[in-house]
């Protein structure tokens, strides 16, 4: 697992950096958002511990700008304990807010329930259909089904923005994104009419004129 530490307390950061990587955790280390960004556009990033305050910007703009997109889990790791900063934190999404000063063994265990928890939400159950997101596979019950990798991808898309719509505008230019090639409305509907086909369900809901949705299965 690779987390990324941004702390410009260079002393601190060598004894953050000695605990995570005692409990086999890699350390991506950087003491500025320029660098962050660098590392965070050339590297997988599965967890991140930011400071708040940094020497070009701080930590909030930095989630929120980048890594929130990528639904990194994140501690903010801070001196600065305003009641208002921690709200802010929290409220951008962020798992945690620890201030300094703090136990290491209180950090490693915070990420721990973090990463256990996030793992107990990486399968997505709608109906009878089940989307490991982590291993890209979906079960329809216990038998596998097979799709293609952009057929993953766009099943994938849809279950991350569950209760929502996404445009068939979004689609095209993921696809795009994904296969470098230029895509049409029509190339979207058969590639839904397959994945419709291959679920064998009805999951998957059309807006009519705007997109596709799928909704969370109420249990």
């Amino acid at each position: 697992m690779n987390i990324l530490l941004v702390e410009d307390n260079e002393v601190l950061a060598k004894g953050l950096i000695y605990s995570l990587e005692q409990k086999k955790y890699k350390v991506i280390y950087t003491t500025t958002i320029k660098e962050a960004l660098q590392e965070i556009k050339n590297n997988i990033i599965d967890f991140a511990i930011l400071d708040v305050s940094l020497p070009d910007g701080n930590g909030f703009d930095l989630y929120e700008k980048s890594i929130k997109q990528k639904d990194i889990p994140t501690i903010f790791l801070t001196a600065r304990d305003d009641e208002s900063d921690i709200v802010k934190g929290l409220e951008l999404g962020a798992e945690d807010y620890i201030t300094k000063p703090f136990g290491v063994k209180e950090l490693l265990t915070r990420i721990n329930k973090i990463i256990l928890r996030k793992r107990k939400n990486t399968i997505i159950q709608v109906k009878d259909i089940y989307f490991d997101m982590d291993k890209m596979t979906v079960k329809r019950k216990d038998k596998e089904i097979t799709l293609t990798s952009l057929e993953l991808k766009i099943l994938h898309l849809l279950l991350q923005n569950i209760n929502k719509v996404v445009t068939r505008n979004d689609i095209i230019e993921k696809i795009w994104e994904w296969t470098g090639n230029d895509v049409n409305d029509n190339t979207v509907t058969v590639y839904l009419k397959r994945i419709r086909e291959k679920l064998q369900t009805d999951i998957i809901i059309t807006i009519k004129g705007i997109g596709y949705r799928i909704d969370e299965d109420e249990k």
